[in-house]
């Protein structure tokens, strides 16, 4: 299931919403105000790869796992 942001029109709160179908995503409501006007916004990724390091996992992709943790 996807994450969603959202900004709600009546109070302005901006929060995550995990939506799991379009009926859903049609049915969010701001828990904040419980209002029904919510607009989905366009979030930043949390990481990006430039081309010079396209062979390398992003920086911080990893943190918190050590090389012992079985993932390679």
């Amino acid at each position: 299931m996807p994450i969603y942001e959202y900004r709600c029109q009546q109070c302005k709160n901006l929060f995550e919403a995990l939506v799991g179908s379009s009926r859903e995503r049609d049915q969010t409501r701001c828990p904040q105000c419980d209002g029904d006007q919510v607009q989905r916004v366009i979030s930043a990724g949390s990481f990006r790869i430039s081309s010079a390091d396209a062979g390398s996992p992003p920086a911080g992709a990893l943190s918190g796992c050590s090389s012992r943790s079985g993932f390679s």
